[in-house]
């Protein structure tokens, strides 16, 4: 387990920077374009052929990206946010198919307008030139290949942001073997503790398996969370686990896990967020809200595992 401090004098450049100069990012782009033709970019691996349209892809995506908006985000965690903000970029549609998502609109209608790699540069610089604090990638598994290509773009064009990949969790090993070195914070979901209940409410097949492999090189490959001397991130894994009603997220399996193979000085949103959306009326005990007890119990379950990093928001408990 890693000892990583928690703040540091570090480097403002972003990894993808040095790619970039060797010319490895844009090696990765002609790389990650291939797997577009086979598609194994998130952990459903459908092999679809994404150039020839959308048929068959789980995420209905084809060789763009929908973008559903964009700009800076005042309500992420502390680090990210800042004081100007995190400058995301919400895509549309999914890998998964949560029952419960508070934004279905997005993820299973897939309300937004598609964008080429060069649209979507544009939107990354607008973003630092409104002074957000990073470019924060939201439901990017199944564009990984359209970001990296937007990013060769936007670095040649003088982007210098921190990049954040923020993931449902379902992430392919491919996927993430492709974008080693040019993501500086992984902020992945871990929604439930086993993977029958993931089947049964996300619709995917061995989420815990593939979500702990995907956090486990995600930890390998940035470490700890490191905030610079402002507070903000830099580089490293921050988790979110989403705290569901009646033991539905496995959340003592999850902080476990956390604990004990990957680092106790692991950066851990628990959030107590949850509402019914969707179609979570349908699946009881989601079609209520999370009590507050449910609640303490998550966080003394993470205090009792060691856990050292909750983000603050716990103290700001509105159940």
């Amino acid at each position: 387990m890693s000892d990583q401090g928690t703040s540091a004098s570090v480097a403002v450049e972003p990894g993808y920077a040095g790619l970039l100069r060797s010319g490895e990012l844009s090696r990765r782009v002609d790389r990650a374009r291939s797997h577009l033709a086979d598609c194994d970019l998130c952990a459903r691996y459908c092999r679809v052929n994404r150039f020839e349209g959308i048929r068959g892809a789980v995420c209905r995506t084809g060789e763009r990206a929908v973008v559903h908006s964009h700009g800076p985000h005042h309500g992420e965690e502390a680090p990210l946010s800042g004081w100007r903000g995190s400058g995301t970029i919400f895509f549309s549609w999914c890998s998964l198919r949560c029952e419960f998502c508070q934004n279905w609109d997005i993820s299973q209608r897939g309300v937004g307008q598609e964008v080429d790699a060069g649209g979507l540069s544009e939107i990354m610089l607008a973003l630092q030139s409104r002074g957000c604090h990073n470019i924060n990638l939201v439901t990017p598994s199944h564009v990984v290949a359209q970001i990296l290509e937007a990013v060769l773009l936007a670095a040649r064009g003088g982007l210098t942001l921190p990049l954040v990949y923020n993931t449902g969790g379902y992430d392919s090993a491919e996927a993430l073997a492709l974008l080693d070195g040019v993501i500086d914070i992984y902020m992945p979901d871990m929604k439930y503790g086993d993977s029958a209940t993931a089947r049964e409410f996300s619709h995917v097949r061995d989420y815990w398996k593939v979500n702990r492999a995907a956090v486990r090189e995600m930890h390998r490959q940035v470490g700890d969370l490191v905030l610079d001397e402002r507070g903000l991130a830099r580089r490293g894994l921050l988790v979110r686990h989403l705290v569901m009603p009646g033991g539905v997220s496995g959340t003592e399996t999850v902080l476990r896990f956390l604990a004990g193979e990957v680092s106790r000085n692991t950066y851990v949103n628990i959030m107590d967020q949850y509402r019914p959306c969707y179609r979570a009326f349908e699946h009881p005990p989601l079609d209520r809200p999370l009590r507050r007890d449910e609640f303490a119990q998550a966080i003394a379950a993470a205090e009792r595992l060691g856990l050292q990093r909750l983000d603050e928001h716990r103290a700001r408990l509105s159940l």
